[in-house]
């Protein structure tokens, strides 16, 4: 009589390529251009399928698909991008609180010039600036600097409201917008003054700044003023592990994915600048610290962005060359043992349109007790061939819970 071992994995791998899915251009996309034999053999491997992250032709934004991609239905738990944006850069936001997305722009004679300050990247004083004089009573201020012009703004205290405007014009030539409440309660009213305040206040401190004064000087547009926009009360998410009883990280470069962890209970894991150096690529080094993460953690998000961003630059031929890169530091990821590997896409970002669609996006599943397909290769235009057809985000932690047996019987 003949024996068997019946191998189960343990933990799990979801690695998510932002926005590499894309549209025909003359017969190929940037992925099927590509060459990409590492994700072609989890492909060859694995089960595939072709997924609406949220559903069909709803064009996803990246914190609701990847809210999604977590189990956390996004309609039940978005409220808007500032508060995963405030978490991503650090502020410790609180339920109740009202956060939003920033931008460091320039506004000479009263009209917006610049909407990302000439991308400035000296912003530490700016901050500091913002965080002492910027004053409104009864509420609380908090402010900090992201990445390059890139802020979060969070209003703390009691009788606000995220229902009101952005004050970003979205383009230049323009004055920044007044903040208005989108209805008639004394919350948003209230809230939507505390807004314009904290706008006319900060270039009143930003503009003669040192910063600004020595920018103007060499011909560099001032970071004067900030435009405000995403607003969202903080939610209640519940946490990862009580969910799921898995403890979780998350390895990614945007704030907003690094928020979107943190709020979800995932441990963020960030690169060391000496990891970054002796990997010599960002990429090897996220994919190194998601794999070493996986000695201490049952299951870690890694996001790769770089395709969205030659996406939504309308250049094809920087896509594929950043997924050959991508593909080159992912080798690594196919000698896991007793790992669930996923690796899909958030949302499409075609470069016929420079923006996301409700495209479906590829998605593959590798690992001990996955039943293989015929597909042999990783893009949007044959994995619909697989075995797992088409599927939504919040279907994609179910399936994989049940492969890791972490998942119960419904019914007798």
């Amino acid at each position: 009589m003949s024996t068997f071992t019946s191998t189960v994995a343990k933990k799990i791998m979801l690695i998510v390529l932002d926005g590499a899915s894309d549209r025909p251009v003359d017969g190929a996309t940037p992925m099927s251009r590509a060459k990409t034999p590492n994700l072609d053999r989890l492909a060859a491997e694995g089960i595939n399928g072709i997924m609406d992250t949220i559903s069909p032709g709803v064009r996803p934004g990246s914190d609701t698909s990847h809210l999604a991609l977590l189990g956390y239905d996004p309609y039940e738990y978005y409220t808007g991008r500032g508060p995963f944006e405030a978490a991503g850069v650090g502020i410790e936001v609180k339920g109740g609180d009202i956060a939003f997305r920033c931008n460091f722009a320039t506004v000479e004679d009263g009209v917006v010039t610049d909407r990302r300050a000439g991308r400035i990247k000296e912003t530490d004083e700016l901050e500091k600036t913002i965080s002492e004089k910027v004053k409104v009573p009864g509420v609380e201020i908090i402010f900090k600097r992201s990445t390059g012009h890139r802020a979060a703004l969070v209003l703390r205290g009691k009788g606000l409201s995220a229902d009101i405007t952005d004050t970003d014009p979205k383009k230049e030539g323009s004055p920044i917008k007044e903040c208005h409440a989108t209805n008639d309660s004394p919350e948003a009213k209230r809230t939507a003054e505390i807004v314009n305040s904290v706008s006319k206040q900060v270039v009143e401190a930003l503009d003669s700044h040192p910063i600004n004064v020595e920018r103007r000087k060499n011909g560099l547009p001032a970071g004067n003023s900030i435009l405000i926009r995403g607003a969202g009360m903080v939610p209640h998410i519940p946490d990862f592990y009580d969910r799921y009883h898995l403890k979780g990280a998350v390895v990614a470069a945007a704030g907003l994915i690094i928020g979107i962890g943190k709020m979800c209970g995932l441990e963020y894991l960030p690169l060391s600048g000496e990891e970054a150096k002796v990997e010599g690529s960002q990429v090897a080094a996220k994919v190194k610290k998601a794999v070493k993460a996986l000695d201490t953690h049952d299951f870690v998000l890694l996001n790769i962005k770089g395709a969205d961003e030659a996406g939504h630059d309308g250049d094809f031929e920087k896509k594929v060359a950043y997924m050959e890169s991508a593909d080159k530091a992912l080798k690594s990821v196919l000698d896991l043992k007793d790992t669930i590997v996923i690796v899909t896409v958030d949302h499409s970002t075609p470069v016929s349109i420079k923006d996301h669609s409700a495209d479906p996006v590829p998605v593959l599943i590798n690992g001990a007790g996955v039943r293989v397909d015929d597909v042999t290769q990783y893009n949007e235009l044959v994995a619909y061939k697989g075995g797992l057809c088409r599927i939504k985000g919040m279907d994609l932690m179910p399936i994989v819970l049940d492969l890791i047996n972490l998942t119960k019987k419904f019914g007798a």
